[in-house]
């Protein structure tokens, strides 16, 4: 079997960073028991980025950037998604779903279906389709 994949979503990520955020502990530890790549959609970069600066400073911003430039956090373009992107924004625009959680969702269906987000409210909708599953998990 191949490397297994976590996608991140912008949820998940900030709370990584966040060390005073309550679910920092349950999501750095689904990473952590994780040997895989963790893929960060670009569709969401500039949405973490602005939270991250925002929120946490630019320390914070520091360090994310310096995981993606090492490769501890894998961008991943996903130009290819683009199709799936607008059928997802467009099934679930009563949610709404948008372009940022579509992006992460048609990643994971790609990369294997796991997503690492504590936003239950758009994508436990979503992941009743049974495409994706949902990291941490119920604790």
């Amino acid at each position: 079997m191949g490397q297994t994949l976590i996608t991140l979503d912008t949820s998940g990520l900030f709370a990584l960073l966040n060390r005073a955020d309550k679910d920092h502990e349950p999501v750095k530890a689904a990473l952590f028991e994780d040997k895989g790549l963790y893929l960060v959609p670009a569709g969401i970069l500039a949405e973490v980025a602005y939270m991250i600066e925002e929120r946490l400073g630019s320390e914070a911003l520091e360090s994310l950037l310096l995981d993606l430039e090492s490769g501890g956090l894998t961008l991943e373009c996903g130009e290819e998604d683009l199709p799936r992107i607008r059928e997802l924004v467009g099934r679930y625009a009563d949610l709404p779903l948008g372009f940022a959680d579509a992006s992460v969702i048609s990643c994971a269906e790609r990369n294997g279906g796991r997503v690492l987000t504590l936003d239950l409210r758009h994508f436990g909708v979503v992941a009743a389709e049974g495409r994706i599953t949902l990291l941490p998990g119920p604790s």
